[in-house]
């Protein structure tokens, strides 16, 4: 018996392995670092994690939102998961439930407006109580030439992204604080709300924003028992986010060259961190930005890079005579053999021999 359960999960993780293989195939080439790094599918924090607790995940229905529903309801979870289709939200919540034997509610709700996030929420205390675990993952995105926006397309993303997050945060939040209820708060961000990033401008300044709402609140409604924190993915492979943004797939492509790992992010792997994050095994955790990004963010972050071999006729000199060369060159700048500053470097190298 055992070594048949042994068997069998070696034999859904190597069909798993083969099935992420096949979809890094069909975005294009997959660089051969890849089979190193293959994506874990399991659940990873024990059973019963979240026993008696409630989680509220807005964007619930789909992609990020749906595996990170579908852990935490594994996990024990009884969860409420909130979007403005509710025909969406109700067949995902029969699945999961389905699956995980713990119910899973939907309640519709449109983050932009206020009035029908204070809805929700009054629908979510007469389903299940104030939620022990609330994850800001609602989200609109499209590519565009900044100056080709109108006010209307900022506000859209603005209103979903940024206000819609304040609203649910706020009228959660200050539920809580009267009724002196302990929660964890998780904003799922990007990596560019940090760096910034052209063609997706209200995005990028919106979950900037996010973020700074949460590091402040972190800050400020610790007092309360309240925690904030933050996950910043890098791409991850969703069928909702991938069609609207690549609909060619030539940029998913692109993306696995500036991969170190060499292979996108599975929903699954943000699922698990978030849990993490969410669970009691992270109470000291607090106004932290946690990046999943494959090493994304530090490989276009680094000038040199993007340099995969550096030939001999790039480094005339030896170690030994660059170091004389800083010795010699003191604090004048850069040094190295290169270009028009060689003669100067051989000037200097002289001047220390003799």
């Amino acid at each position: 018996m055992a070594a048949t359960a042994v068997f069998c999960r070696k034999s859904i993780q190597t069909s798993l392995q083969r099935s992420w293989l096949h979809c890094s195939a069909a975005l294009g080439k997959a660089p051969p670092q890849a089979v190193h790094f293959p994506p874990s599918k399991g659940v990873m924090l024990q059973p019963g994690s979240f026993s008696n607790k409630v989680a509220f995940i807005t964007g619930g229905g789909t992609g990020l939102g749906r595996a990170m529903t579908s852990t935490l309801s594994q996990l024990g979870a009884q969860c409420v998961i909130a979007s403005r289709k509710l025909d969406v939200l109700q067949q995902t919540a029969r699945e999961i439930s389905s699956e995980t034997g713990n119910q899973v509610h939907a309640v519709q709700c449109d983050v932009r407006d206020p009035g029908a996030v204070a809805a929700a929420v009054d629908q979510m205390e007469s389903l299940t109580g104030l939620p022990n675990v609330i994850i800001n993952n609602a989200a609109g995105n499209f590519i565009s030439p900044t100056e080709r926006l109108s006010a209307n397309a900022w506000r859209t993303i603005t209103d979903i992204v940024l206000n819609g997050t304040a609203y649910v945060t706020l009228e959660l939040g200050k539920r809580l604080i009267k009724s002196q209820r302990a929660a964890s708060f998780l904003a799922i961000t990007t990596i560019y709300a940090e760096s910034g990033s052209g063609f997706v401008v209200p995005s990028a300044s919106a979950k900037a924003g996010v973020e700074a709402l949460h590091k402040s609140l972190a800050a400020e409604w610790g007092r309360y028992g309240l925690r904030f924190n933050i996950i910043q993915p890098g791409p991850i492979h969703t069928k909702g986010a991938f069609s609207r943004l690549d609909p060619t797939g030539q940029f998913s492509g692109q993306m696995l060259k500036r991969l170190p790992v060499g292979r996108l992010g599975q929903p699954q792997e943000i699922a698990n961190l978030a849990a993490y994050m969410s669970s009691d095994f992270a109470t000291w955790m607090s106004g932290a930005v946690v990046r999943l990004d494959g090493g994304e963010y530090v490989m276009m972050a680094g000038e040199f890079n993007s340099l995969q071999a550096v030939s001999l006729k790039c480094c005339v000199a030896q170690p030994e005579q660059l170091i004389d060369e800083v010795m010699a060159a003191g604090s004048s700048g850069p040094v190295g053999p290169s270009g028009e500053d060689d003669q100067e470097h051989q000037r200097l190298l002289s001047q220390r021999r003799h």
